[in-house]
């Protein structure tokens, strides 16, 4: 009997301090997590709501009549008074309407006279902005500006002494700290969504002069312009895009960093447009093989698949095949993160550039330039090339051919008759494209081609220059 009392004695104790620890992590793990009330209460009066009106195109239609009126006859279609009704009745025989549509955002004060920063796609094609401030107060803002490269906007209100946010620093922030914002999902107002940052530097195909913070906060349409927090209350971004496959957030959202924000709403303020360095090349991604093939130990920076003619990298001698790694005296990771590099860069600054060029580094000057708004030979025929063990064949490229792909003259290459497997379809080789370069040496015809692709040991990637729709891009085959 003692002993059965003193097992159940030791068990009671091992439950209770089981019991214990559970109670002692789940305390720990609560005060752990960060308290957001008093960032919320500070900041919540700089943060905006904002609706717009879009003035929609009156209702038309055919056939207009007249009211039923007595003794009022139907008059034929092609009386001068039936084009009268389709002008100015709508079906009803009342004059037409005009339909507005409205949109909600979100936005914060940044000065105390009234400025503030959004989306543009919140205010576009605005005829009218409403502001409606945290204490209720309605302002209709003026439009200084707007950038649609970054989709920032910058509005201005008559007030005096208005809240405002302070503003951070998003180069400080690390992947996993905690962020919160503050918008108007859907129309309701100061909303308070939190997570943390997932990644820094994203770059996505719309706007790729903006290094994206991708975060996991809840962000729906109508926090578009809403500002995103630190811990520390500061501002580091602008919510403004999300991947979803439904309309709603599923976990995925983009911020714009407050750095270039900043840049942009002061050159707005100052000049009413924006002003954006221009280097003049289409880079695209280092892969794997890609690296292999230039001679690299791994895959990094932006490889150059085509220099623009006339533009600075032309003039500052850049090539087709460099893989610039520094721009700057910054480091060039991947080809996402050279253009917003390029783009904050002062139009007329001359900086250095490290590419990779033949296995070497070599640094190039070049001077920037302002970003543009808008950025055959005869011979006889040569018999077709077929290269069964790569899954390809080519042709040569006529006069024809280069005038049906609106080919400048000086374009020497083959032209890829056939894609039927193996290592071209597996690279993404496909039927048209033209194939210009060969391990950094042009090519003129087939035989070219034969020789240059003969000199690659097997299992080895050399590249390809390719010409698609207009562009250039590298393609690294790999030699069975």
């Amino acid at each position: 009997m003692q002993h059965f009392l003193a097992g159940r004695r030791v068990w009671t104790t091992l439950v209770s301090l089981l019991m214990a620890a559970a109670l002692y992590g789940a305390s720990a793990g609560a005060q752990s997590l960060p308290d957001f009330t008093g960032l919320v209460e500070q900041n919540s009066p700089a943060v905006v709501n904002i609706s717009t009106t879009q003035e929609g195109r009156p209702a038309r239609g055919g056939n207009r009549r007249l009211p039923d009126i007595p003794g009022m006859p139907d008059l034929p279609d092609d009386h001068p008074f039936q084009d009268f009704l389709d002008r100015f009745m709508d079906e009803d025989g009342a004059p037409p309407r005009q339909f507005d549509t409205r949109s909600l955002g979100s936005g914060f004060i940044i000065s105390e006279d009234g400025y503030i920063l959004t989306n543009n796609h919140v205010v576009d094609g605005a005829t009218e902005i409403v502001v409606r401030l945290n204490d209720r107060r309605q302002m209709t803002a003026e439009l200084v500006g707007a950038d649609e490269r970054s989709d920032l906007a910058l509005l201005k209100v008559d007030g005096e002494s208005l809240p405002t946010v302070e503003i951070g620093s998003s180069s400080d922030l690390r992947v996993g700290e905690w962020v919160l914002a503050i918008g108007s999902p859907f129309g309701f107002e100061y909303s308070v969504t939190a997570g943390i940052v997932s990644a820094k530097g994203r770059s996505l195909p719309t706007e790729n002069y903006v290094p994206f913070l991708q975060t996991d906060v809840a962000i729906n349409p109508g926090n578009s312009g809403g500002p995103l927090f630190n811990l520390d209350g500061e501002v580091i971004g602008i919510n403004s895009h999300i991947y979803s496959r439904s309309g709603g957030f599923q976990g995925i959202s983009f911020a714009i960093p407050i750095e270039l924000a900043v840049d942009v709403a002061d050159q707005l303020r100052d000049a009413g447009t924006v002003s954006r360095a221009w280097l003049g090349v289409v880079i695209q991604d280092v892969t794997r093989d890609l690296a292999e093939s230039f001679g690299m130990d791994r895959p990094e920076g932006a490889l150059v698949a085509q220099v623009m003619p006339g533009s600075p990298a032309a003039n500052a001698g850049f090539e087709s095949g460099d893989v610039i790694v520094e721009f700057n005296e910054r480091e060039v990771p991947n080809s996402g993160s050279l253009p917003p590099m390029v783009g904050r860069t002062p139009v007329g600054e001359t900086v250095p550039v490290v590419v990779v060029r033949d296995q070497e580094r070599q640094t190039l000057q070049v001077t920037l330039e302002q970003l543009p708004e808008e950025t055959t030979r005869g011979g006889p025929a040569e018999p077709s090339g077929d290269f069964e063990e790569l899954g390809f064949s080519v042709e040569p490229l006529t006069d024809d051919a280069r005038s049906a792909l609106d080919l400048e003259p000086e374009v020497t290459g083959v032209i890829v008759s056939e894609v039927m497997g193996g290592a071209a379809a597996e690279v993404g080789l496909s039927q048209g494209d033209v194939i210009t370069r060969v391990n950094r040496e042009d090519i003129e015809n087939v035989m070219d081609l034969r020789r240059l692709l003969s000199d690659v040991p097997s299992g080895r990637s050399v590249p390809l220059l390719v010409m698609r729709d207009g562009s250039q891009r590298f393609l690294a085959l790999r030699m069975p």
